[in-house]
């Protein structure tokens, strides 16, 4: 598909479009505590959002994982709108850019009903043209969720935004423009080693490269 044609935008989800990291974070450590387990630390935690739940469970406690991931899908389901909100002007610029004639999707490390459930009860769902998680296939900085996200989508890409150099790089993968927000996880001296096309505070400048369609 040429360029001319393509009107996809992919967004990552926790720490991109939702500031979800401390209901994240608080369930990831209950799993610990539920097991009798000693836990790491918020921000050894912090450190690794972005990759698959086993892998990071294995960190900390190999020897644990089905369990603690167990742990951690029973009670965050529970309580993963504790605390989780859009980030502000989250909801203006995905509704301009809906406006502009975009077709925007999430492209998620998360399983797709949690991530589904979650854009729903965040307000996110009439804005966004399709959720897509990762289920069954490899995680990022493969480029695979953006491939399934797009082929929903029925169109190119033009744009991965993301928290993560995780993000970032699948995003390369894919072919597509990258912009990275300062406000997620990962510092920005380690977003600035993927080399973003953007690497900015908020989403506000991705409305200037994504003017309306005809």
């Amino acid at each position: 598909m040429s360029a001319s044609t393509s009107r996809g935008i992919l967004f990552d989800l926790d720490g991109t479009l939702v500031d979800s990291l401390p209901d994240i974070i608080d369930s990831f450590l209950h799993a610990f505590g539920h097991l009798g387990l000693p836990a790491p630390t918020y921000e050894q935690v912090r450190a690794l959002i972005g990759h698959p739940l086993d892998w990071m469970y294995s960190q900390f406690a190999p020897d644990h994982v089905p369990a603690l991931c167990v742990a951690y899908r029973e009670h965050y389901p529970l309580n993963f709108h504790r605390r989780s909100r859009p980030y502000p002007g989250v909801v203006e610029v995905l509704r301009a850019l809906r406006e502009r004639g975009y077709l925007l999707a999430v492209a998620t490390t998360k399983r797709p009903d949690m991530a589904r459930k979650f854009v729903d009860a965040m307000g996110l769902g009439p804005l966004l043209h399709h959720v897509q998680g990762t289920d069954g296939f490899p995680h990022k900085p493969a480029p695979d969720v953006i491939h399934h996200a797009l082929a929903a989508l029925g169109t190119g890409g033009l744009w991965m935004v993301g928290d993560t150099a995780l993000d970032l790089r699948a995003g390369q993968a894919a072919g597509l423009r990258t912009y990275a927000v300062t406000w997620g996880t990962h510092p920005v001296e380690v977003l600035a080693s993927a080399s973003p096309d953007e690497l900015q505070p908020d989403l506000q400048r991705l409305l200037t490269h994504l003017p309306p369609l005809a």
